[in-house]
């Protein structure tokens, strides 16, 4: 039989088993889409959380995929109970050479159902802070404050201390005044300046008062609660108002200084004189 003859009779046999599981796996693509749309738009009322409603039509997108699958190697006529085994055995080498990857599977499952902290929130662990952008299966990414991106595999998430401040934080801000302010006087002044904030929120109840004593002043602190996006923003706003407002009530603000006493002042005049 010559080349042609059998490519003809390849043809003939096999062609529409072909063209079928082409047609199969083009329909299986569309419907795993169209599926995943619809599982979407059933659970964004049903389950609030992002994170776990990306993961249940990630799974539900699979599902149909394999399905089709299957169903297209049928077309073919494989054998499908040897092809399950095979991938059985080759997922035990594959799952040995990532288990790093399997680990940050399995951790990113830990997070999305047990919710340590949520997309939205601000947290601080091993050294890094950001604000949580998105939790995936094999990450988490954060936004740090200077807008840079911080992406932790999220095996290093789990089982670490874990900082998370929800979604506001407490500014912690301090101002020295002279020892000889009148501290009612300068204590009203912050707190005006606080409630007339737009940043500052009125739950939590700022914490305002005298935190040190200092060398060369009085130190104030001043702590109110703001949203964690407004964060930098308003910790510039509330130094500048409190500085501006300060220098119009006459309040001061004192530099370290030093006051040096000579001992013994007649002794080193005398000395001076000779």
């Amino acid at each position: 039989m010559s080349v042609k003859e059998l490519t003809l009779d390849l043809v003939v046999r096999y062609g529409f088993q072909f063209l079928g599981a082409i047609v199969i796996l083009i329909v299986g693509l569309f419907l795993a889409r169209w599926t995943g749309k619809v599982t979407q738009r059933w659970l964004e009322p049903r389950v609030k959380e992002p994170p776990v409603r990306t993961l249940i039509v990630r799974a539900v997108r699979i599902l149909v995929l394999v399905f089709v699958l299957v169903v297209a190697l049928d077309k073919f006529g494989f054998q499908i109970a040897p092809l399950v085994a095979g991938i059985g055995v080759a997922g035990v080498g594959v799952g040995l050479a990532f288990q790093g990857v399997l680990g940050n599977i399995v951790a990113g499952l830990s997070i999305i159902f047990t919710k340590p902290f949520r997309v939205g929130e601000y947290i601080e662990l091993l050294g890094v802070q950001g604000q949580v952008a998105t939790i995936e299966l094999f990450s988490t990414r954060l936004v740090h404050p200077d807008q840079s991106r911080v992406v932790i595999p999220n095996r290093k998430i789990v089982g670490e201390i874990l900082h998370n401040f929800g979604a506001v934080r407490q500014l912690q801000l301090t101002v020295d005044v002279a020892y000889g302010t009148n501290l009612t006087k300068a204590l009203a002044l912050v707190r005006e300046i606080v409630e007339q904030s737009p940043w500052a929120l009125k739950e939590p109840a700022p914490v305002i008062g005298v935190s040190a004593l200092g060398a060369s002043g009085i130190t104030l602190a001043i702590q109110p609660w703001v949203t964690v996006t407004d964060y930098v923003a308003a910790k510039a706003e509330f130094y500048q108002t409190i500085v501006d407002r300060f220098r119009a009530d006459e309040i001061q603000i004192p530099f370290p200084q030093h006051e040096i006493r000579f001992l013994n002042e007649a002794r080193l005049e005398t000395a001076g004189r000779g």
